[in-house]
């Protein structure tokens, strides 16, 4: 079966720690080349992943030996290429969000379907084999029926220069931190959430938001109460509450491929730790978008529902 040939626009740091040596170990797919404006830097990239350099964005979509691109670059500037992309009729894996705003996102999706193109958000926490766990155990009915879910996700404070500091850079915690949460809530309570309250904290000298909550509800009344934030305790994690227990996973979104990622089990009056197997949930959303190319899968439903709910979130700040 012939590979899926991959392109990367953009030499971000999320890249190289992590999306590039899964797509190498990836046999379903092949790096091929790697683009960024500046010579040097795609240079150095390339000679240390293997792979072909590219100066210029534009001339790596114009390769005919690439069928599908990687876009890690920052959520600003990601909707123009996304679209580029699209155009020279590449299949597309963006790194999340998607894009900063509803409309953006409707219109990519649109742009997508038209040319039978794949897009697809970069959301690999939910390729990791420790929320296949926690669906298994709420199946089993481990904690009873759910009642509420808690999801929180946030950091020591960054750089100063740090592009998620950047207003004209798509930053802020919303869009790097926040949509987390928001997708994690998402998949325990389905795609029908609604947004009823949210809260963002500004820094008004960096013009981004550095902080927040949100409350949502799913249909028949489950709660997602969510947090997330920069310039804060580093805290990675989602609980579900149910009638008779609790599970938490205090590694949801971030575990790296080597640790086997810890699962809390509260019920009747008792308290179980489990390690859960380490998973390489990079290397498995290259899968995901490999066998999604090759079934012509439309991922459209989920990005426009994410988007969607980002932007409610904003909105009732």
């Amino acid at each position: 079966m012939r590979r899926l040939t991959i392109g990367v626009l953009g030499c971000a740091a999320i890249a190289r720690r992590h999306a590039l040596p899964a797509l190498l170990a990836e046999p379903g797919v092949e790096l091929v080349a790697v683009a960024s404006r500046a010579a040097d830097k795609a240079a150095e990239f390339a000679a240390e992943f293997g792979t072909t350099p590219v100066t210029g964005y534009q001339r790596l979509l114009d390769r005919p030996d690439v069928d599908a691109v990687y876009v890690p670059l920052p959520p600003g500037p990601r909707a123009e290429w996304i679209h580029r992309a699209l155009a020279a009729g590449k299949h597309v894996l963006a790194e999340k969000p998607l894009t900063t705003g509803l409309a953006d996102a409707e219109k990519l999706v649109a742009h997508a379907r038209e040319r039978s193109l794949v897009l697809m958000e970069n959301f690999a926490f939910v390729r990791h084999r420790q929320l296949e766990v926690v669906r298994e155990l709420l199946a089993d009915g481990a904690i009873g029926e759910l009642r509420q879910f808690t999801g929180e996700f946030g950091f020591p404070p960054l750089s100063p220069g740090d592009i998620r500091y950047q207003r004209e850079l798509g930053g802020g915690a919303l869009l790097d931190a926040g949509v987390y949460p928001i997708r994690a809530a998402s998949l325990f309570l389905g795609p029908e959430l609604r947004v009823a309250g949210g809260s963002l904290v500004t820094d008004h000298a960096l013009g981004v938001d550095v902080g927040g909550a949100a409350l949502l509800t799913s249909p028949d009344g489950v709660p997602a109460q969510l947090s997330f934030g920069f310039g804060r305790a580093y805290r990675c994690a989602c609980t579900l509450w149910g009638s008779e227990g609790r599970l938490t996973l205090s590694r949801v979104y971030s575990a790296p491929p080597g640790l086997a990622p810890p699962l809390l089990l509260e019920r009747q009056g008792t308290t179980e730790e489990r390690a859960l197997p380490a998973d390489n949930q990079f290397r498995k959303i290259f899968r995901a978008f490999a066998d999604a190319v090759a079934a012509g899968t439309d991922t459209g439903a989920e990005i426009l529902t994410q988007a969607a709910l980002v932007e409610s979130v904003r909105a009732r700040a």
